[in-house]
């Protein structure tokens, strides 16, 4: 596109200039550091940290319309660095040069329409954005385009060197962060810890395939969270979970582009979030925040937390209704088919205390609402959805069984339109359709496969054994037309087909 075309109001700020100036800061004791530290927490309170932007008040002076215009026109450009999250440079990095932003073809997923039938199932219309259709087929890359791209900055103004970045991972940050550090090879090499045996073979095979160093430790992802932390704490060496301040503004790209993706009309709308290490409904919310304080959407959406009965500590916090006697209480984790959202001692719930309360202050009202869902609802939405046409990964089925459960608590209406979040591709998942199937779910997961659900192919054989084909033994003429007429007679048994005139 060339930039005369564009609409002279908006062409001085189609390429956007680095004005910003970002630096961290505590949500503890308000402390402020320089983002060309390699940070996490606070190194005075140890509590964590979020980016903002010294130079955010000027983002003001823009009316929100003008700014809806230029995020609407900047998707004719064939820059790389504002093809994807960047698109929003000024709400997420404008302190980054287009010249360190990594692009790997992260953001921007599509958001798909729920069909009628599944709309009539749950009551009220719906959307799934696909987040599975990210790089590494997971919402993770929107944080690791923006945590890898500040670290590619620091690298570009030599202030770091030789870096190792290492994160913890229940699967689908591994195979993001290994993803992302691999682009930069030689220039980063990453390390990750699994939990043994909690990982799915899909999920595993990914940072391995991408040459990081992966380490198996026993326990459960909390256990390999604390390791990382020490790691990062005693050695030099980057930080990649969400515990990484600069995960949270990727990932708030997530807020931004359903605003564009719906009219930047926010009205009688839900986005429906699974909770597990609580970086991305943080990120959610601070999304929306930003752009309705600067009048790019007029109203803000409601937020709905959902997690899983097997590993709940954000739902129980919120149980008590005065904020004054909340107290923050770490479960121990059961197995949970909604895996990445399997973690007790979410590192980020600091940050969503604080910025729900913002959130709700905002919005006037209670506008963030947390629910808790079972085992069984998760997965067996999960396959209603897929049956009709999703690509929903169990957490999104987690995310599908939180909207019943809120339109049965009247949080949302059928007046309302929800926006789930499928965090990732449904065959990284795939394990737990085909123990689900096969009636071989453990019994830790509480789940009693729905005959009505399950789906397993057909083995379709001749009657004659002697003709049937291999790779080895290709069947003669003769023979071969016996086999394809035996086996179409028998498939169309199968499905009540009748003959055509």
């Amino acid at each position: 596109m060339i930039l005369d075309f564009f609409p002279e109001d908006i062409k001085p700020y189609i390429i956007p200039e680095v004005k910003g100036e970002q630096f961290y800061k505590c949500l503890e004791c308000s402390a402020e550091y320089p983002i060309e530290k390699l940070l996490y927490v606070c190194p005075q309170c140890h509590q964590v940290l979020l980016i903002h932007d010294h130079n955010a008040p000027s983002l003001k002076k823009i009316p929100g319309v003008v700014w809806q215009k230029i995020f609407d026109f900047r998707k004719m450009l064939k820059i790389p660095a504002l093809k994807g999250i960047y698109r929003y440079h000024e709400f997420i990095g404008p302190s980054i040069p287009l010249e360190s932003i990594l692009y790997l073809g992260e953001g921007h997923t599509p958001v798909i329409e729920a069909n009628e039938s599944l709309k009539e199932k749950v009551g009220l219309s719906f959307f799934y954005k696909n987040d599975g259709q990210n790089p590494s087929a997971s919402f993770k890359d929107r944080g690791m385009a923006s945590a890898l791209s500040s670290i590619k900055y620091l690298i570009d103004q030599n202030l770091i060197s030789d870096v190792i970045a290492v994160c913890a991972s229940t699967g689908d940050t591994s195979a993001s962060a290994a993803l992302y550090a691999s682009y930069l090879g030689p220039l980063i090499k990453s390390a990750v810890l699994l939990p043994h045996k909690k990982v799915t073979s899909q999920q595993l095979s990914q940072p391995l395939g991408s040459g990081a160093q992966v380490f198996e430790i026993p326990g459960v992802f909390d256990d390999c969270m604390k390791i990382v932390e020490h790691l990062s704490t005693k050695y030099s060496v980057v930080l990649l979970n969400s515990k990484n301040a600069w995960r949270i503004l990727g990932q708030e790209s997530y807020s931004y582009e359903i605003a564009q993706d719906f009219e930047w009309d926010m009205k009688d709308k839900a986005v429906v979030v699974p909770i597990g290490n609580a970086g991305n409904i943080t990120a959610v919310m601070n999304g929306f925040i930003k752009f309705y304080e600067a009048d790019i959407i007029d109203c803000l959406p409601k937020i709905i937390g959902v997690q899983s009965e097997h590993a709940d500590p954000v739902y129980q916090y919120y149980l008590e209704p005065d904020e004054t006697k909340r107290k923050f209480i770490p479960v121990d984790t059961k197995p949970s088919v909604a895996q990445a959202a399997m973690i007790g001692n979410p590192v980020s719930m600091p940050r969503v205390i604080q910025i729900a309360k913002k959130y709700n202050a905002l919005a006037g009202r209670r506008h963030v609402f947390f629910v808790q869902v079972t085992e069984q609802s998760i997965m067996d939405w999960q396959l209603a959805a897929n049956k009709n046409g999703h690509i929903a990964c169990t957490q999104g089925g987690e995310c599908l069984a939180g909207l019943v459960q809120a339109f049965k608590q009247n949080i949302v209406t059928n007046k309302d339109t929800a926006i789930l979040d499928a965090t990732a591709h449904a065959i990284k998942f795939s394990e737990f359709q085909n123990l689900y199937f096969k009636s071989e779910m453990p019994e830790d997961y509480k789940i009693d496969p729905d005959p009505g659900n399950i789906n397993l192919p057909s083995l379709i054989l001749p009657d004659n054994s002697d003709i049937v084909p291999s790779q080895t033994k290709r069947l003669k003429e003769k023979d071969f037309q016996k086999f394809v007429k035996d086996i179409s007679n028998k498939i169309a048994e199968r499905l009540n087909l009748k003959v055509s005139l």
